[in-house]
């Protein structure tokens, strides 16, 4: 991959990283699932299951005509309809259940490991897509090795 430009659909997961490394750095005994687990619930986890992320990007990304900022090219509409579908996605698999999280066997229950799971899928995304476009220096998870 010769372009380091990163494809629209990554940019959410690329905040969910940088967030969950974020978790990582300040408690450095944490394993990666710790991190994740501490991830849910978080302002910023509400703010994407919500549906809230998106909505404040796209609304942004009308306010320029649809203009990237950094190609100053007009961001085709499929790519805006991708990320309509990516913020409904997000909403259906990060379904908010905070007080179900845990029940008494300590285990996750089905809908807080469906959106375990989701987080995880979207962070190994992010990696493999550093990995192509040769920025390994991004990789701090590591969790595509």
């Amino acid at each position: 991959m010769s372009s380091k430009e990163k494809p629209y659909v990554l940019y959410v997961a690329e905040f969910i990283y940088s967030k969950i490394c974020q978790i990582k750095k300040k408690n450095p005994d944490f394993s990666n699932i710790n991190a994740f687990e501490s991830f849910i619930g978080t302002p910023e986890y509400k703010e994407i299951s919500s549906g809230e992320f998106h909505d404040k990007w796209i609304e942004n990304l009308k306010k320029n005509n649809f203009i990237d900022l950094k190609t100053k090219k007009k961001i085709p509409d499929e790519t805006i309809k991708l990320l309509h579908v990516q913020k409904d996605m997000m909403i259906k698999q990060l379904i908010q259940f905070p007080e179900l999280y845990y029940a008494k066997s300590h285990f996750p229950l089905e809908l807080s490991q469906r959106a375990f799971d989701h987080l995880w899928r979207m962070c190994e995304s992010y990696e493999l897509w550093c990995k192509e476009s040769k920025q390994k220096h991004l990789i701090y998870l590591k969790i595509t090795d």
